[in-house]
């Protein structure tokens, strides 16, 4: 069964409001409030602008003033910088002067201490040469003037070395030695038809000119002086025993030694100081001989060390080296022909004060103890 029904579309058209009476009156009274309002907010954004400006101003002047004030703190830290340097220079100035003067104050105390040990030791020395060890002596020379410069001469005692086949021989004056060492060659008559030729040679010797000694007090030894003739052996014995006793201010000793040409003894401590406690009492009494005690000078020790030496080259004034000599006969009767010969003055000799001869093959020492007297042997 089919059902038909008839239909149709129905479009409603929208209806126009219609404005009420008295809209135009709000609406324009809208329109002026709102203008009103838009001027009020043009005046605004007036103000806002020109505040902005003002603002923008202030804060170019401020740009400006921080720029200014940070380049016056710029000039300023450099100022202060430079300022802080220079005086940094100074204070490191004078913390280097300050180095220097105390450099130069322990300097001047080291000097001092130098002078003052120096002073002290000269001390000792005129003490030391204030007491010399006691010895007869007899004055057999002349007196000076006291404007004459005090002098000190020395005799060397040179060893000369004197090869085989040569001989010394010193003349008694000058005069003959010249003409012995003019004549240069020699023929010495040994007897018979035997005779020998000889050449006669100048001595020349190394000899000192300036001689500087520094002399020091040793520490451990004492030189003992005004002894008595005795027995060598029993002397050194007395005086080790009497020193090596603590009661007479004495120690150990280490070594006892006689200096014979002087008659004084060198006595060695093992210990250091007790030498000069024992040479702070001039003389002491040591029983030395049984009948009494001997009353005997102790002086300090001194010992010397050469701080300067020159020497030169002297010629003998007296003695003529005499070379080539032939191992023909014994040494004594050779050397007695060489005397007789160069004591003849037919042969340009003359007195002879020594003779030494030396046969070939051996080696022996001439020892001159001047040049101006020339040698001993």
């Amino acid at each position: 069964v089919c059902v038909c029904q008839d239909f149709s579309l129905v479009v409603q058209t929208p209806q126009t409001p219609q404005t009420p009476e008295g809209s135009l009156e709000e609406v324009l009274a809208s329109i002026a409030t709102e203008k009103k309002q838009y001027e009020q907010l043009l005046q605004e954004q007036k103000e806002l602008a020109a505040c902005r400006d003002d603002r923008q101003q202030m804060a170019h002047e401020f740009r400006q003033r921080g720029a200014k004030l940070a380049q016056t703190l710029e000039a300023e830290q450099r100022f202060h910088l430079e300022k802080l340097g220079a005086e940094q220079e100074k204070l490191d100035g004078l913390l280097r002067e300050e180095a220097e003067l105390l450099q130069e104050i322990r300097r001047a105390e080291e000097a001092l201490e130098e002078e003052e040990a120096h002073i002290e030791h000269l001390r000792k020395q005129v003490d030391v040469f204030g007491a010399v060890p006691e010895r007869e002596v007899y004055f057999g020379g002349s007196t000076a003037e006291p404007t004459d410069q005090p002098a000190f001469d020395m005799d060397a005692r040179i060893l000369y070395p004197l090869d085989g086949g040569t001989a010394l021989i010193t003349f008694e004056e000058e005069d003959v030695a010249s003409k012995i060492l003019d004549l240069q060659k020699h023929q010495v008559d040994l007897g018979g038809e035997c005779s020998i030729t000889v050449e006669a040679r100048p001595v020349h010797l190394m000899v000192p000119k300036v001689v500087e000694i520094q002399s020091e007090v040793c520490s451990r030894r004492v030189l003992i002086s005004n002894l008595p003739k005795m027995d060598v052996e029993i002397l050194l014995n007395k005086l080790e025993l009497h020193f090596s006793k603590r009661k007479n201010g004495g120690g150990e000793v280490e070594a006892c030694d006689i200096l014979p040409d002087s008659w004084t003894v060198v006595l060695t401590f093992a210990d250091e100081g007790v030498a000069e406690g024992v040479t702070a009492k001039d003389h002491h009494e040591v029983k030395l001989k049984q009948k009494r005690a001997s009353r005997v000078k102790v002086t300090p020790f001194l010992h010397g060390t050469i701080t300067h030496l020159k020497t030169e080259m002297k010629e003998c004034a007296r003695t003529a080296l005499l070379t080539g000599i032939p191992d023909v006969m014994e040494q004594e009767n050779l050397q007695d022909l060489l005397e007789i010969h160069f004591q003849k003055s037919s042969n340009g000799g003359g007195e002879i004060q020594a003779c030494l001869y030396n046969p070939p093959g051996q080696c022996v020492s001439a020892v001159f103890d001047s040049v101006s007297n020339d040698h001993d042997t």
